[in-house]
């Protein structure tokens, strides 16, 4: 044996290695495959025009009342219980239907006022809130 030549294991490799490469290129290929169809199946949808205009016109609002006793207020006039379902109807019937604010005495029967809640809802009214005080 020679000390000054070379043995066929110290060659220089001169090729790319093409196996990280190609791995790369394979894991691209499936997130590809994955995105390319989630991307596709969008829904379309036909969204409105709106402007920027301020509404002009705005509801008026209906305050329905209920004292401790149970009785029924109208934007602060007494009404009894025969007079409360022509009154939301003709309010429902309005355009823009106006909204509806409920303020029940804290002694009242919630029986009350889950009778005034229904007969709004019968006669149409769609925007029913609660008014109630904060606490001090």
């Amino acid at each position: 044996m020679a000390f000054g030549t070379q043995d066929d294991t110290d060659d220089v490799m001169n090729e790319i290695n093409m196996t990280p490469l190609v791995d790369v290129m394979l894991v691209l290929l499936i997130i590809f495959i994955i995105t390319v169809p989630v991307m596709k199946h969008s829904v379309n949808v036909d969204l409105p025009r709106a402007s920027s205009e301020q509404q002009v016109v705005k509801p008026e609002t209906v305050r329905l009342s209920v004292d401790a006793q149970g009785g029924y207020y109208i934007n602060d006039s007494k009404i009894t219980d025969e007079e409360l379902a022509p009154r939301l109807r003709a309010a429902a019937a309005q355009t823009p239907q106006p909204d509806l604010h409920i303020r029940g005495d804290k002694a009242v029967r919630y029986e009350r006022v889950a009778q005034a809640m229904a007969a709004a809802q019968q006669a149409g009214l769609h925007k029913i809130g609660f008014i109630t005080e904060p606490k001090n």
